[in-house]
């Protein structure tokens, strides 16, 4: 905890007083996750671990994907500091997650800021593919792409943005059919559901 602490400060970091859980911006929780993400990223690039770094990212994601007990715990302001900091370092041991990362979580869970982990995760997912001179796709589809569907798609972003991309694929059943894609600020969107929104929003606005 004390190299990432050091890192932070390095960085100039100020932490914002108060708890603030539920009223944060969303442009505050944007930064505050960009300023761990950077401290957190050069030390494990720093340390040659980007690669378990990223199987930390992973992890995390599938949990705030998978665990409503989870998103409940980082989010949740009736949980103490000392119940978050316990429940993160035990969730932390059992992940297997680096020290880094480890000791991050912890921090966090004692300057009450682990509601930004989503926002973490995402910025720390933007430094590592800059690194690698790739682009990050968030892709959302209606049902499980096939091997062939994700190469396919994977060399039609590539042909679109002039690099290699790696894409970050989870199902929403509620578009119906087709997908969304969002590479940055950009997002092609060719579902179903959000055409029909669409078509509904158009004719109220005819009535």
């Amino acid at each position: 905890m004390v190299s990432v602490l050091f890192a932070l400060r390095r960085r100039g970091i100020e932490e914002l007083r108060g708890r603030g859980l539920v009223s944060e911006s969303s442009s505050i929780s944007t930064g505050i996750a960009a300023r761990y993400a950077s401290a957190v990223f050069e030390l494990a690039r720093d340390g040659g671990a980007l690669d378990a770094l990223e199987r930390d990212i992973e992890t995390l994601e599938g949990a705030l994907n998978d665990s409503e007990d989870f998103r409940a715990l980082i989010h949740s302001p009736i949980y103490s500091r000392d119940e978050q900091g316990q429940a993160i370092a035990a969730l932390g041991a059992k992940m297997g997650l680096s020290d880094t990362v480890a000791n991050t979580l912890k921090l966090m869970s004692s300057k009450r800021r682990l509601f930004v982990l989503p926002n973490l995760m995402a910025v720390l997912r933007d430094l590592i593919s800059d690194e690698k001179g790739e682009v990050t796709a968030d892709v959302q589809t209606a049902r499980a792409l096939s091997d062939a569907q994700t190469t396919k798609l994977a060399e039609t972003l590539k042909s679109s943005v002039g690099k290699d991309v790696k894409m970050n694929v989870t199902v929403d059943e509620s578009l119906i059919g087709g997908l969304i894609v969002r590479v940055g600020s950009k997002m092609i969107d060719t579902s179903v559901a959000s055409k029909l929104a669409a078509l509904q929003n158009t004719m109220k606005e005819v009535g």
